[in-house]
């Protein structure tokens, strides 16, 4: 039974990535935390990404990176979020994210960084605190 006041969070890999443990993991614990996870799998074009998260009326969209591709994947996913009318949706990152990269991302619309190690309670009390749903 679904909770319909519960926070749908989209969590992606995009681009060519092929490891998806941390994402997984992160799908699961934000899951056992109370939220509604949708995890699209390895390889997610943008255009794909956004598409599910319009199809799956998301709050928030976590990305997640270890390929290197993080400025460009991440910021086309927030540009296409904005030009769908979604600029609203929540979007945070994570995976292996250079510190110097961080103030880039922001400035492109990516909300928050987790890094390695943050752990889940974090996350998910981050994205409560961003997404006001009534209780």
């Amino acid at each position: 039974m679904s909770d319909k006041n519960a926070i749908r969070v989209l969590i992606a890999k995009p681009g060519l990535d092929g490891h998806d443990r941390g994402a997984k993991i992160i799908a699961l614990g934000l899951r056992d935390a109370g939220m509604e996870v949708i995890y699209t799998g390895l390889r997610q074009t943008p255009e794909k990404i956004v598409q599910a998260a319009l199809q799956e009326d998301v709050d928030v969209v976590g990305l997640s990176c270890l390929s290197g591709a993080h400025k460009y994947l991440f910021k086309r996913v927030a540009e296409l979020l904005r030009e769908k009318d979604m600029g609203d949706v929540l979007v945070i990152g994570g995976g292996i994210i250079p510190d110097e990269d961080i103030p880039y991302l922001k400035e492109q619309g990516i909300d928050r960084i987790f890094k390695q190690g943050t752990m889940i309670k974090e996350i998910a009390d981050y994205i409560r605190q961003k997404v006001d749903r009534p209780a």
